[in-house]
């Protein structure tokens, strides 16, 4: 059922005062930035670290805003008479209360997910799986955070029967913010691993940070936890609800027997559930999306989507834009675009994957330096170059700074000839000499962190041989 707001229950549920405008017009959007906004949304002034939606407040209602919730009542002599006028006491905290008080009314079915790694592909697994049967809202992009996800549960006003949501975080204490804003019914909770170890002691402390999806738990509450994880297995115990698993082990509840791998086909898998078991073949690549999978079945089976529907649909699944997706280019060769992202779980298993490929002419990998690793940075990409040693790779770039460097060192140390072994510093120039060496017959992967821009590489790939 769609959600009738008005100025005065918006100003209500952000904990704010309407100062000006009508109180019974009808607010239709939203938005945080005066560029994207459409005639008649409701302007937040956000205040961020390098920029402050104050200054913008004229431009938005240039652009036709219905109104503004600002935090300095000083601002509203920028706003045209007629438009409405909130002032909270801040525009950040605003926006997450008037969230949650959406997401309440909404009457949706919220389910919420972590993890190092997995949880978009987790995310969008879940959504498909789930649309079988209901209507679903899952948030876009990177908007997962304690301006993104507000922003998305925003949307719940449309009356979706169920939202799939992603939790983001870098630092102790972002999750427990977006688990008591968006009031999980399932929660997710797929790995973990060093990512965004710049921010913290150990992986044992981002465990501890990622345990803030435990928090606020009712009795009718599911946690859907990796078995396969001990950090994760440890931690769950705590949970207030009920805990399913998934995963590999015999013990799981939802898990996977007589694995196939099929390469760049995907996977084939026995499914065993409380619901029975079945074959199960899915196109996503390797056994970490095997894992995404098996979760986002025990998503869907806590929301009674038939067993049957779940195995057809997954046989459909597609990976998201540059989250392993595979071009098939002239001559033969073939692009593993990962670039989206890294990290050292997530790029061992992408190594160990390459490595298996059969059929291949050469094994070729680009690899990007992997970011917000602190200290541990340059003993995990060593780490990561051994893995591409004992993968046997035919060919391996690395891009980026000194920790880049070293993973290739450390892969000539571990067996890899230095003359198949090149580094670059950007990925413009990694993009050149992928280009030369590329032939016919090739497997190439091709990943790093976002900051790193390894789609420069895929895009020159794709420009040239495809």
């Amino acid at each position: 059922m769609e959600l009738r707001l008005t100025a005065a229950t918006v100003a209500s549920a952000a904990g704010g005062e309407l100062i000006a405008g009508d109180p019974a017009s009808i607010v239709d959007g939203f938005s945080i930035d005066s560029r994207t906004l459409k005639p008649g949304d409701l302007f937040f002034a956000i205040r961020g670290e390098r920029f402050d939606g104050h200054t913008y407040i004229r431009a938005a209602v240039d652009r036709g805003a219905s109104g503004v919730i600002i935090d300095d009542a000083a601002s509203a002599t920028a706003v045209s008479p007629g438009r409405a006028v909130i002032v909270v006491a801040d525009t950040i905290a605003a926006l997450q209360s008037l969230a949650r008080h959406i997401r309440r009314e909404s009457g949706a079915k919220v389910t919420a997910i972590t993890g190092s790694a997995g949880k978009t592909t987790t995310k969008e697994t879940a959504a498909a799986f789930l649309e079988q049967r209901y209507s679903v809202f899952r948030n876009r992009g990177n908007l997962n955070n304690h301006i993104g996800l507000p922003l998305s549960l925003l949307e719940l006003r449309h009356g979706p029967d169920i939202a799939v949501v992603e939790l983001g975080m870098n630092h102790a204490g972002e999750i427990s913010t977006l688990v008591r804003i968006a009031e999980p019914d399932v929660r997710v909770w797929t790995n973990v691993g060093p990512a965004h170890l710049e921010f913290f002691g150990s992986v044992e402390a981002i465990a501890d940070a990622k345990a803030e999806i435990l928090e606020n738990a009712l009795p009718a509450h599911v946690l859907v936890a990796n078995a396969d994880d001990p950090l994760v297995v440890a931690r769950a115990r705590r949970f207030g609800g009920r805990v399913v698993t998934f995963g590999l082990r015999a013990s799981a509840d939802v898990r996977a027997s007589d694995i196939h791998d099929l390469g760049l086909d995907g996977v084939e898998a026995t499914l065993h559930t409380p619901e029975g078991q079945a074959r199960l073949r899915s196109p996503l690549v390797g056994d970490a999306n095997l894992a995404n999978v098996l979760a986002a079945t025990a998503v869907a089976l806590e929301c009674d989507v038939p067993l049957r529907d779940i195995v057809a649909k997954a046989a459909t699944l597609r990976p998201m834009h540059h989250r392993g997706e595979v071009h098939r280019l002239r001559g033969d060769i073939t692009v593993i675009d990962d670039s989206y992202n890294s990290n050292p779980v997530a790029l061992e298993r992408s190594l160990q994957m390459l490595g298996d490929q059969q059929g291949a002419t050469r094994r070729v990998a680009i690899i990007g330096e992997m970011l917000e690793l602190g200290k541990a940075s340059t003993a995990l990409h060593e780490r990561c170059g051994r893995v591409a040693a004992a993968a046997h790779l035919d060919r391996l770039v690395t891009v980026g700074g000194e920790p880049a460097r070293a993973l290739g060192r450390a892969a000539v140390a571990a067996g890899l000839a230095e003359t198949i072994v090149a580094h670059a510093l950007t990925s413009s120039e990694a993009a050149s000499v992928a280009a030369g060496w590329v032939a016919k017959g090739d497997v190439v992967l091709v990943k790093g962190s976002r900051g790193i821009r390894t789609e420069v590489v895929v895009e020159r790939l794709i420009d040239k041989f495809g």
